[in-house]
């Protein structure tokens, strides 16, 4: 039988590459252990993950507020203006600790926004469905609208029907840039509450230069 290997002679199959591996493991070992044996392992600490659940104005607004962690502790959130639902906010240096003078992780808040009564949003606009009187859709007149940074006087025109879309330019939500958004007024008219004698008298003597009916445009 030939043997593998007869004195200094190389085979074509022999290799030192795994001597060199065991070479290079010693030299990872000593960085983390050092030359003395003592550990010198150095690490990022670990990320941690908070949800937090945030009103629409203060997520559209900006606003500070505070989480409990489950240690009991707080942690100080600065919530920018124009906030979206399902963003991530990242705070620096507020994770795990490091491992031998390693820098802390960071923590990770994704913010859910609660629904709000009146404005919805989409992108950077807001938009909100205004109720108006009868009086104000036909003759006209000044309106006050509420927006995310307060109550603004819009004009709406005569004969204004419902379901009319009226834009209030720069009163959306705050952009990054320094501009705003939008927010679309969808006017609805309403009759008064309770029924008015005078209205209905002066509805049923209005003898209109158009006798069609709205719903004649529709084919019916």
């Amino acid at each position: 039988m030939t043997p593998i290997a007869e004195g200094g002679a190389s085979h074509p199959y022999a290799t030192d590459a795994g001597f060199a591996d065991f070479a290079g493991a010693d030299d990872v070992l000593s960085e983390i252990f050092g030359r003395g044996g003592r550990a010198n392992l150095r690490m990022r600490g670990q990320d941690v993950h908070y949800r937090l659940d945030l009103d629409f104005l203060d997520a559209v607004d900006g606003a500070k507020r505070q989480l409990t962690l489950p240690d009991k502790s707080a942690l100080d959130v600065t919530i920018p203006p124009g906030t979206r639902d399902g963003q991530i906010l990242r705070l620096r240096g507020k994770g795990r600790p490091g491992i031998g003078g390693g820098p802390s992780g960071d923590a990770l808040i994704e913010i859910e926004v609660r629904p709000h009564p009146i404005f919805t949003r989409k992108g950077d606009d807001i938009y909100v469905e205004l109720p108006i009187s009868l009086k104000e859709a036909v003759l006209g007149g000044k309106v006050t609208v509420p927006t995310p940074s307060g109550a603004v006087t819009m004009t709406v025109p005569k004969w204004t029907n419902t379901g009319r879309v009226l834009r209030l330019k720069g009163k959306g939500v705050p952009r990054p840039d320094g501009g705003r958004g939008d927010e679309h007024v969808t006017l609805k008219v309403m009759l008064p509450e309770t029924p008015d004698p005078e209205l209905e008298k002066l509805v049923a003597q209005w003898r209109p230069a158009n006798v069609d009916a709205p719903s004649g445009a529709m084919g019916v």
